[in-house]
């Protein structure tokens, strides 16, 4: 059975109609174990991250900060969430459940965490709902377990994952890829190795075959050891803080795309669910399963 992770224990409290929809993780959760899909002992809470993790990649001070809950108030402005112990417990959380998914993957292929995909946070600062770049954690972890191990982080969120860009800008051994929406947040974009800006509103056909033709080519390119897979379903047509038009079966088959691809290859990948912020909470719940479900249909 797949082992999945996921954080359970830190939820802050949110003021109603907040634009994150920090209700999703749990009802994945729920909604999976309903359909069966899932059962509960291959869910796994690994606790907190341990702070050496988190330091190769934050800076000191700025880790300091953030668990002394003293924060610029700039800081927490562009972070958008409250500054509370139940965040910043939640990001160390959050950050070891990618770490243990990507050991996951390194063993049987593939590593799935119910969460995550926090592409926003920089060494030294929020940004975005992230306080912690789960992404550039593992990345780090992983290359410290091999010499010479070489990270792709593909991001498909329709947001550019700026934080890692910026942390990985001259690191060779990690390849930061985004294909996200060009006439959105964050205005100012950092330099990934490779961006594909996308037209807002652009659907399925164009998506799909722009994404395996680029993905294809970073591939050929690097030639990763291990994918590190941001599958935010904030691409989808409906989603209030996404320009573009995807359907929800046109994310599915983004999925399949990627997961079939690194299966086939054998090529160990973690799945993080990354951003979505639909305007119907079960589309968007439906939108995150179906990255799940088909994880499950290739993989076992």
């Amino acid at each position: 059975m797949l082992p999945l992770t996921y954080t359970g224990q830190y939820y802050p409290s949110l003021p109603e109609n907040h634009r994150f929809p920090i209700a999703k993780y749990a009802l994945v959760r729920e909604q999976l174990l309903y359909e069966g899909l899932v059962q509960p002992e291959q869910l796994l809470d690994p606790g907190l991250c341990p702070e050496e993790h988190i330091v190769r990649i934050h800076t000191y001070q700025y880790w300091e900060q953030a668990k002394a809950l003293s924060l610029p108030p700039k800081a927490v402005r562009e972070l958008g969430l409250p500054l509370v112990t139940e965040t910043v417990l939640r990001a160390q959380n959050s950050v070891h459940c990618t770490l243990i998914s990507s050991r996951h993957a390194l063993q049987s292929g593939i590593g799935i965490h119910l969460g995550g995909g926090t592409h926003h946070a920089f060494a030294g600062r929020p940004e975005g709902f992230c306080l912690l770049n789960d992404l550039a954690v593992a990345a780090a972890w992983l290359q410290q377990q091999e010499a010479g191990m070489r990270v792709l982080i593909l991001d498909l969120d329709v947001h550019q994952g700026n934080g890692t860009a910026s942390i990985f800008r001259e690191e060779p051994g990690v390849f930061t890829f985004s294909m996200h929406c060009k006439n959105n947040y964050p205005l100012r974009k950092e330099q990934s190795d490779r961006d594909v800006e996308l037209p807002v509103g652009m659907a399925d056909a164009a998506y799909l075959q722009l994404l395996e033709q680029q993905m294809l080519d970073v591939v050929q390119q690097f030639r990763p050891h291990i994918v590190l897979y941001q599958a935010g379903v904030d691409v989808l047509a409906g989603d209030r803080l996404g320009r573009l038009s995807l359907s929800k079966e046109g994310c599915r088959q983004r999925d399949r795309l990627v997961l079939r691809y690194c299966r086939d290859n054998r090529l160990p990948v973690v799945v993080t669910l990354g951003g979505g912020y639909h305007s119907s909470l079960s589309e968007l719940i439906d939108a995150h399963c179906n990255t799940v479900r088909t994880a499950f249909q290739l993989y076992e």
